[in-house]
């Protein structure tokens, strides 16, 4: 009883290491989307120009508030000094006077202060300064959008190649197995003599035939996954599953997502928020017309400490000071610096306003040939799924008649092999059509707003 459990035990733990592709995890799509945007190399760089935008378009970076600047400092002297009265007689004694000496004399001096400015006027362009940094984290973040949205059209290309790849490999295995039962039969045919050896080297033929394709197939599934790998910053030799299931989106639910296509096409606002920019920089620019009016505050400090002389007695003075103040800076003329400015940011708007006229025909363009591209792939996908089902008919009745020696083996292969083509064209379609969606839904600006 033991012994059989053992061997149960060996059986088990053999079909178990054969079978290694049962225990892939499943990779779903929704799984897939949430490692590309944690993961993703391209995204996370666009994630931390976000960043970078949000700080210059803070409070900090505005010029609204006023600087503060702190100084101190300190000095130090140390002095010797000597005072002659050259031969003048000391009345008190009628001797001539002697020298004075003063050694190691220590002068020493502090301050400390706080300076304070603030601008309470500056042509208005600080305002717009602050507006355009405003709408420069809008682009940013349209930007990251972009970067986010042609990331995951990648991701789910390479997602769907795997796929059909995967439904490739089962439809080569089951082609394999039947091409095998094809040898045995063959065989068995040929020691009973109702065929020649012929068709048994035809049969083994195409067992290799199928095997090559099987294998090459399977290689090319391999390094797909690896790409896939690289898109979720998975490791290269992480295996997993992917979902073949394939669901198009209605038609009534497309048709209002094209007709709001101009709203949310990523680069028309892209281009809708560079016009905005350049709309501030013309304001900014004309800032240098007007004057600036700033306050100015101060406090301070100043210590003095004087050794004695040959006159006077050391002594220490402190003095404290207040000051505030108003300036009106007007620059009359600078040059022609400022009119040069506002005329090369008027050419700067009047060129977004072109390239805006361009854009609005390209993105027409470009979704109407999306549409015909997905409209003609889907058509394809339906044909050949009837295709599938005419040759899946035909393989079948192909393979009764061969059974019973109606056909010849030549006939049987030629049903098979235009069974394998009609099942591999209709994976590619189908597979086809879903990429020419999802790049549609791109155009449209809907692409990361459906389930997938």
């Amino acid at each position: 009883m033991n012994c059989k459990s053992s061997s149960m035990l060996k059986l088990v733990f053999f079909l178990f290491l054969i079978s290694g592709h049962v225990i892939s995890q499943q990779l779903t799509k929704q799984e897939a989307i949430r490692l590309t945007l944690e993961n993703n190399f391209g995204i996370l760089i666009a994630t931390n120009s976000i960043a970078v935008a949000k700080n210059n378009k803070g409070i900090l970076n505005s010029g609204y508030l006023p600087t503060l600047t702190g100084n101190a400092g300190a000095n130090y002297q140390s002095a010797n000094s000597t005072t002659s009265f050259g031969g003048a007689i000391n009345p008190n004694t009628g001797e001539p006077r002697s020298d004075i000496e003063i050694e190691d004399a220590e002068t020493q001096r502090y301050n400390a202060g706080l300076n304070l400015n603030y601008t309470l006027f500056d042509g208005l362009g600080r305002f717009y300064n602050y507006k355009r940094l405003k709408e420069q984290y809008n682009l940013t973040k349209l930007q990251a959008r972009e970067t986010i949205e042609n990331t995951i059209l990648q991701l789910f290309s390479i997602y769907y190649e795997v796929a059909r790849l995967s439904e490739n490999v089962e439809i080569l295995e089951e082609t394999l197995r039947i091409s095998k039962e094809r040898i045995l039969r063959s065989n068995y045919q040929f020691e009973y003599g109702q065929n020649t050896k012929l068709n048994v080297l035809n049969a083994e033929v195409d067992v290799a035939n199928d095997s090559i394709n099987l294998l090459n197939t399977r290689q090319q599934l391999i390094n797909t996954k690896r790409d896939l790998n690289v898109i979720l910053d998975n490791d290269l030799t992480y295996e997993f599953e992917v979902d073949t299931i394939i669901k198009f989106i209605p038609k009534l639910e497309l048709e209002e997502y094209l007709s709001k296509s101009t709203e949310n096409n990523i680069t028309l606002l892209q281009n809708e928020s560079n016009i905005r920019i350049s709309d501030y920089d013309i304001k900014v620019s004309k800032s240098g017309y007007l004057p600036s009016i700033g306050l100015t505050g101060s406090y301070g400090w100043n210590e003095n400490r004087n050794p004695p002389s040959a006159f006077f007695p050391g002594n220490v003075s402190d003095t404290y000071t207040l000051g505030a103040g108003v300036s009106l800076t007007w620059n009359l003329f600078d040059g022609g610096n400022t009119i040069t400015r506002v005329k090369n940011a008027k050419i700067a708007l009047d060129n977004q306003e072109i390239i805006k006229s361009q854009i609005e025909k390209e993105v027409k363009r470009d979704i109407a040939n999306a549409l015909g591209n997905y409209e003609n792939r889907l058509n394809v996908f339906k044909i050949q799924q009837q295709n599938v089902i005419t040759n899946q008919n035909n393989f079948e009745r192909s393979q009764e008649r061969f059974k019973l020696g109606q056909i010849t083996s030549i006939e049987f292969r030629q049903a098979q092999i235009n069974l394998i083509l009609a099942e591999t064209n209709k994976n590619s379609a189908k597979y086809d059509a879903k990429i020419a969606e999802l790049q549609l839904l791109q155009l449209t600006g809907q692409l990361l707003n459906i389930e997938f």
